[in-house]
């Protein structure tokens, strides 16, 4: 027996992870419900750290604008030593070019990074819903059936899917009997949000010559207060009030001027570094912390659980919508080995770090990290140069046809793929598929590389195209001759040509067709597009009734300062109009008959 889902997906777990995959799936009209356990959001600044390839993310989803806004740039690291205070660099400053746009990590509390995701959210009509605890689900092959205590009482929720976005410590996991593999890292320590008096903002402070000694603060950007860490005994209880800080601190560092007036959010926590042994199971995901877990080292943690809900949304969205249920098995496939890559990075930065080397470069940057050997990515054995399928997809200026200057970022915005075609001459564009937007650069095409960007970054020879997945990494690049090779693969992920026209029937309007009787039943996200045209045509309506409504008034009015012959003119100008009017309200409200019988699954 199947049960009718009351949703599309469940996530548990409100952090970035869940954030991110709510917004994705928002964007992509799907339905979801969003859950935590927690009575209100997350308030520490934990991950902090916003890397450059999480920022590209986050441009896509239409919210790094906000998130640059909230923190800022990694101060220097100043080292208070005997001799006096040292000043070295965090982080690698590199300005950005035409294919990386963003090369600074960004520091930000992870309070605001959620807070800004929640806001996005909000503006595409969802919210999170807190003391809303997932306690226990059973899958069939139909969908999942959760159990969520709320405070209105246990309520039952059925949906297609249910995403386990719940953290290191994952109740989904855990009910899944997953295993989490991995190490305690032989270090503890503790880390606060704090209100002092006595350092400047300018700096990231240090002070301690060894790791058992040390103890730092960073000014929260966007904030009025200090992150402080330091590494702690395994043996000791550690008082986390503003009094024990302010003696912790004055103990570590020397400084009795430094005064923690209050502490907004502490933590005493081990270092782990741990891998779930699968990120699936049947109709159940992980993402994020639940599926791996960082030392803090190298702000790693949160940006990988972003971009693994960011790889994951697109491909439920596709499979809700039509396409193979395999395109869900490449999720894990391709985001289980950058979390263990991560994992090995975070390590090695940890050990760096005991040895007071805590530059970062490059690495940390994730905006090496691809799916080359993706079961997604289509190999080109002979593109020596260039591009290559699962590689990310650079950014660079362009110009339109129109004049007008754009980026290659503007124009893969969105849940759509993207198809370029690089100087295709007179060769015959692909054909319009649902889902994918198609542009071609060079001369009689819509988009110009006026500064040779394109080519600089992309390596595309004269006749070849590339094709972009909605999550920025490249698909394919394949030749003019070879572009019939796209359409099964496009097939595979969802993305369908558009369907032919079909003869007029007796009843049908014009320029309207009636539907196949062979069509297939409509998903639920085409049945909510048909809701929206419908909402839209009503609202025309409703504009076509008034500006009617306003021309009798004129009329009547026209009638009363001119007489009676005036009035004849006027009433045959207004029969005219309402002809007309009603003709196209008649065209524009009316439904054909598969949206009709369509509209209980709703």
């Amino acid at each position: 027996m199947t049960h009718t889902p009351d949703t599309d997906v469940i996530i548990c777990g409100t952090g970035a992870a869940g954030l991110t995959l709510a917004i994705d799936l928002a964007r992509r009209n799907v339905g979801f419900l969003l859950i935590d356990k927690a009575a209100h959001p997350f308030i520490g600044s934990r991950g902090k750290g916003i890397q450059p390839r999480s920022q590209e993310v986050f441009e896509d989803l239409g919210v790094i604008d906000r998130i640059v806004a909230s923190g800022g740039e990694y101060p220097v690291q100043r080292f208070h030593t005997d001799e006096g205070p040292v000043d070295k660099a965090v982080v690698e400053m590199s300005d950005p070019t035409p294919d990386e746009p963003y090369r600074i990590p960004l520091l930000v509390p992870q309070f605001l990074t959620e807070r800004r995701l929640r806001e996005r959210l909000t503006e595409l009509g969802h919210a999170p819903h807190y003391s809303h605890e997932l306690v226990g689900f059973d899958q069939d092959a139909d969908g999942v059936t959760a159990r969520i205590a709320t405070p209105d009482g246990e309520r039952t929720v059925r949906a297609s899917y249910l995403i386990g976005a719940d953290g290191g410590s994952s109740f989904v996991r855990k009910a899944l009997g997953i295993g989490f593999p991995g190490k305690t890292l032989g270090v503890r320590a503790i880390v606060a949000d704090v209100l002092v008096d006595g350092v400047s903002s300018d700096a990231w402070h240090r002070w301690g010559e060894d790791t058992a000694a040390q103890v730092s603060m960073c000014p929260l950007y966007g904030t009025d207060m200090f992150q402080l860490q330091a590494p702690i005994p395994f043996d000791v209880d550690i008082d986390l009030s503003a009094e024990g800080l302010t003696s912790f601190l004055h103990e570590r560092s020397g400084r009795t001027d430094v005064v923690i007036h209050s502490v907004s959010w502490a933590s005493a926590f081990e270092m782990n570094a741990r891998l779930a042994d699968t990120y699936r199971r049947e109709r159940v995901f992980l993402t994020g912390d639940a599926a791996h877990c960082h030392p803090p080292t190298g702000g790693q943690g949160l940006n990988t659980s972003v971009q693994d809900a960011y790889n994951l949304g697109w491909k439920l969205a596709a499979v809700l919508d039509g396409a193979p249920e395999s395109l869900l098995s490449t999720y894990e496939k391709e985001r289980r080995p950058i979390a263990e890559a991560v994992l090995g990075l975070s390590e090695r930065l940890l050990e760096a770090a005991k040895n007071r080397d805590t530059h970062r470069g490059r690495e940390v940057s994730q905006l090496d990290l691809g799916y080359v050997d993706s079961p997604l990515s289509m190999s080109s054995p002979d593109r020596a140069h260039g591009v290559r399928a699962g590689d990310r997809a650079p950014d660079a200026p362009v110009t339109g046809a129109g004049g007008l200057p754009t980026r290659l970022f503007t124009l893969f915005q969105g849940p759509h793929w993207t198809l370029l075609g690089h100087d295709v001459d007179d060769a015959p564009a692909p054909a319009p598929r649902t889902g994918l937007r198609i542009h071609v650069i060079g001369g009689g095409g819509d988009i110009l590389d006026t500064g040779g960007h394109v080519h600089s970054a992309y390596g595309l020879s004269s006749g070849q195209w590339v094709l972009v997945r909605p999550d920025g990494y490249v698909a394919a690049v394949v030749g003019t001759a070879d572009l019939d090779s796209l359409a099964p693969y496009l097939d595979a992920v969802g993305i369908r040509p558009v369907p032919m026209a079909q003869p007029h029937h007796t009843g049908t309007s014009a320029g309207m067709t009636a539907p196949s009787p062979s069509a297939a039943p409509r998903t639920r996200r085409e049945h909510r597009r048909f809701r929206s045209a419908a909402e839209q045509r009503l609202a025309t309506a409703q504009r076509e009734l008034h500006q009617l409504s306003r021309q009798v008034q004129r009329d009547l009015r026209s009638v009363r300062r001119q007489g009676e012959t005036t009035a004849i003119v006027a009433r045959s100008n207004f029969a005219e109009l309402a002809v007309q009017s009603i003709t196209r309200l008649a065209a524009n409200l009316r439904t054909d008959p598969s949206d009709r019988s369509g509209r209980g699954d709703q």
